[in-house]
């Protein structure tokens, strides 16, 4: 196997749920689960974030932990008006910054020395025109983050 991939990202963000507002939800209307933000998590290797809705959801999930550009968000912002919206909103774990997340697909990165692979893309489903506006999840297409299993456990800690 070949040494994993050198990133710049930087972590700006943390986001865990302890349910799931949109996941599983099709036909039932979304549900009031907050996301919080928190300023570390834990990484279980095989597992996810602890005291995320996805923790332990079941054996070698893709989507351990998920990852959303912050310069993306930012363009999503601008193309469609949405003002003061939050990254929160999004349902992803982590914001980040550095890199095209698309590229991580399929590959070993580390982000604070845990050890993540890079599943697949994130894709938007049509719950985000709910979340942001009409049109959120046809912008995102393309573009929507990244899913990852955690390879190695560690914490992972907000940057200023």
């Amino acid at each position: 196997m070949s040494s994993p991939v050198l990133t710049t990202l930087m972590l700006h963000r943390i986001f865990v749920a302890g349910g799931h507002s949109y996941f599983g939800r099709h036909g039932l209307g979304s549900a009031s689960h907050p996301i919080r933000e928190v300023d570390a998590a834990e990484c279980v290797a095989g597992c996810g974030l602890r005291g995320d809705r996805f923790f332990a959801y079941k054996p070698d999930y893709k989507g351990q932990v998920t990852l959303f550009s912050r310069e993306v968000f930012a363009d999503m912002v601008q193309a469609l008006h949405l003002g003061d919206a939050s990254p929160a909103a999004l349902r992803r774990n982590l914001l980040v910054e550095g890199t095209d997340l698309n590229e991580l697909i399929g590959r070993q990165f580390e982000l604070q020395g845990v050890l993540l692979e890079g599943t697949e893309e994130c894709r938007p489903c049509y719950w985000m025109d709910e979340a942001f506006a009409p049109g959120t999840e046809a912008w995102l297409r393309g573009r929507g983050g990244l899913r990852c299993r955690i390879l190695t456990d560690g914490w992972l800690r907000t940057q200023t």
